[in-house]
């Protein structure tokens, strides 16, 4: 099957639930089904060919041995292919029995969508997209895990496509990934973590570039933490559609439930890569003032924005030696003046490496403008107090409300940041000191100077944008300041 044939194939069984479902909500019906097909298609392609290796042996073609996964009698698509009523019901005690047969790999991947709510996906339109999904053989044979790997690649970036600002939560524009991986640079080996994993596509991004260079990308171990279930389960789904075995994603509040941990402390990692929500307001600030997992290594971030608790988060989490993190913000954690304190301490430690600007619509569904937030725990002798500014907002390619970077984009934001030098107009290299003496204001057009008219108007926009960012947190203060005071039942 072709890369066309396939994306075509799976965008097609989306297309079945519109009108009935949500586009919001077609992830939890068309992931789940997907993987299913997959894993049954695969599982008659390992039983023909161990048949024919033990020459018509049918035990030992059912061994467990011969299996990526273990499929339980009645649990195949084909079983529940043969039902006509309460095919909801069949469909979902199929799912949990591969879920608990397979615990160790597959529990929960399935997530929690209502198979049996037939007012919600009645047994004919359920009917409608099992014959969909049967058109097609998905054995590895047929579809290579590389060609299945882009396939649901592709059918993630649809879904976030198609059902608005709710996908943010699970798709990073993979362009700037790349650039990501190629500043944090994995190598065979090493540990890369993401604390807020949506989908996994950061994750599964730093094992294919090293597949890309020929380099040994089965030793990299893969670590993420997602929120939500579902989209914690479509991450997992894309390891094992990727053929990546190596990896370990589980589900929970990161800030509130870290469970990463290894000694009883936080687990450490060689790389950290991540596209945090921004400014979460709903967090737990007391609990943060005294986080058992000693997070706080800088203060305690404001009621209204938790994303200096992300990266404290973060650089608690990185190995004292290797440890090096990029992070994808909006430009609001390079200059509030509610966060200037704990800026400083970051800076102070000598922990920031780059600030690279990337312009508009790089977040998903968000016009804002995004940066990233280079750091490292060990500095090589000629970085060592020094941060390079990087102002790239002219590198991005726009297309109405769609904005990607170049591949030369990419190598040119990335050759400078390696070799650590001035350019006029896009990059500064400047000591810590200076930077301190700006009150730790990381605002990359305070250091690299433009002089032509574009981008004057970009310190204008960073300018105003500063002033909003400052007056939504004062509002967020006083708003809190008076819920505080009504709780004390003072007027």
């Amino acid at each position: 099957m072709t890369k066309k044939q396939l994306e075509d194939y799976l965008w097609g069984a989306a297309n079945i639930l519109r009108g009935m479902i949500d586009a919001a909500d077609f992830k939890q019906y068309i992931f789940p089904l997907l993987f299913f097909k997959r894993i049954s298609d695969v599982w008659d392609e390992e039983f023909r060919n161990a048949m024919e290796e033990s020459g018509g042996d049918m035990d030992y073609a059912k061994f467990r041995e011969q299996h990526w996964f273990d499929i339980p009698d009645g649990c195949h698509w084909k079983d529940i292919r043969s039902k006509t009523v309460d095919i909801g019901k069949h469909l979902q005690n199929a799912l949990r029995k591969i879920e608990k047969t397979n615990f160790e790999q597959l529990h929960d991947i399935f997530g929690d969508a209502q198979w049996t709510n037939k007012k919600r996906l009645s047994d004919e339109k359920l009917l409608d997209l099992i014959e969909h999904f049967s058109k097609m053989d998905l054995s590895v044979k047929n579809v290579p895990h590389d060609i299945m790997g882009e396939g649901y690649e592709y059918l993630i970036k649809k879904f976030a496509d198609d059902s608005g600002h709710t996908a943010a939560e699970f798709y990073t524009n993979r362009t700037v990934v790349k650039l990501m991986t190629m500043i944090t640079y994995p190598q065979p080996g090493e540990s890369v973590y993401d604390p807020t994993c949506g989908s996994g596509g950061i994750l599964l991004n730093s094992a294919l570039h090293l597949k890309e260079q020929k380099k040994e990308y089965r030793t990299l171990k893969l670590y993420g933490q997602e929120l939500n279930l579902i989209t914690s389960a479509i991450a997992r789904m894309n390891m094992f559609m990727h053929n990546v075995d190596e990896f370990q994603i589980v589900q929970g509040d990161t800030l509130d439930n870290p469970q990463l941990l290894e000694n009883d402390e936080l687990r450490k990692f060689d790389v950290i890569m991540a596209n945090p929500p921004y400014s979460v307001k709903r967090w737990n600030q007391q609990k943060w003032m005294n986080d058992q997992w000693g997070r706080n290594i800088w203060g305690t971030p404001p009621q209204g924005c938790a994303d200096y608790a992300f990266q404290q988060h973060i650089i608690k989490s990185l190995k004292p030696d290797t440890g090096r993190c990029v992070v994808l913000w909006p430009h609001g954690v390079l200059f509030r003046d509610a966060e200037s304190e704990l800026r400083k301490k970051m800076i102070e430690a000598d922990l920031v490496d780059a600030v690279i600007g990337l312009g508009k619509n790089l977040f998903y569904n968000s016009s804002m403008e995004s940066c990233l937030l280079v750091c490292r725990m060990k500095k090589p002798k000629e970085r060592k107090g020094k941060i390079v500014f990087i102002n790239a907002v002219n590198e991005v390619r726009i297309e109405r409300s769609n904005a990607w970077l170049e591949s030369q984009n990419i190598k040119k934001i990335h050759d400078v940041y390696k070799k650590l030098k001035d350019v006029n107009g896009f990059a500064k290299v400047m000591c810590k000191e200076d930077v301190l003496s700006n009150s730790g204001n990381l605002t990359i057009p305070l250091y690299v100077k433009s002089y032509n008219l574009n981008n004057h108007e970009h310190d204008i926009e960073i300018l105003v944008s500063s002033v909003k960012e400052n007056q939504k947190l004062l509002n967020q203060t006083i708003e809190n300041l008076f819920e505080k005071l009504q709780t004390l039942g003072i007027k």
